[in-house]
């Protein structure tokens, strides 16, 4: 089943409270998602993204994730 933009941003926002979500993508199995989070604060990029992969909650995991592909940018607040 496919995941709408607004679902994505809400399990993201469970875990960055205070980032700035941006979700974008129409068929809802391939999205792409630009998250900006002073948690990710002194960590490396392949460290965020684990962290943005671990607040999906296995919406992601294997063949019968709801969510196909998620393309993922991630930083810190300037």
């Amino acid at each position: 089943m496919p995941m709408s933009a607004s679902e994505i941003k809400a399990l993201l926002r469970e875990s960055f409270p205070t980032a700035d979500i941006r979700v974008s993508g129409h068929d809802g199995v391939h999205m792409a998602a630009e998250v900006v989070a002073e948690e990710f604060r002194g960590k490396n990029r392949v460290a965020q993204q684990r962290m943005v992969y671990a607040a999906m909650k296995g919406k992601m995991d294997g063949p019968a994730g709801e969510l196909h592909a998620l393309t993922l940018t991630t930083r810190a607040p300037d």
